[in-house]
């Protein structure tokens, strides 16, 4: 009885070892408890919870993309259009930096340079910036920029 309860303990400690996550030169995510080779990129080390390993719900190509080509939507409590826009990156997972420039002259002010004007919203894609909300363009700078078409 003993022995089992030992062996069955013992089980569970090998479970709750490291694991390591790592990119190598493809791009390709990769896991294992070994530890990878020098020429592997981005090397992080799991520690793991029973047979559980925790790991980050973005993507490879979601982090590149807003690493790449960061989204800020520009925009008010404008009503249906303003509401329209934020829902819609919302659906598509996309991960943003929200301004708005009635609450801050600054904001404003970068608006104002960003766009010739102080209408919204506004979204900035990397460097491309569009004026209002038209879901065809707004797709088109997000493809793009490789975000995902639809959240997870």
């Amino acid at each position: 009885m003993i022995r089992s309860l030992i062996l069955l303990f013992a089980c569970g400690m090998a479970q709750a070892g490291e694991l390591y996550r790592w990119v190598d030169e493809r791009g390709a995510v990769s896991y294992s408890d070994l530890q990878p080779q020098v020429s592997a990129k981005k090397v992080q080390k799991i520690k793991g919870k029973a047979n559980v390993v925790e790991v980050d719900k973005e993507s490879y190509d979601l982090k590149q993309a807003k690493r790449q080509s960061p989204v800020i939507l520009y925009a008010t409590a404008c009503g249906p259009v303003c509401d329209q826009a934020t829902d819609f990156l919302k659906q598509r997972g996309v991960p943003y930096s929200a301004k708005d420039p009635s609450k801050a002259p600054e904001i404003a002010v970068e608006l104002k340079k960003l766009s010739g004007g102080l209408e919204v919203p506004v979204i900035r894609v990397g460097a491309s910036t569009f004026k209002g909300f038209e879901a065809a363009a707004w797709s088109r700078m997000l493809d793009t920029a490789n975000y995902p078409k639809a959240a997870p």
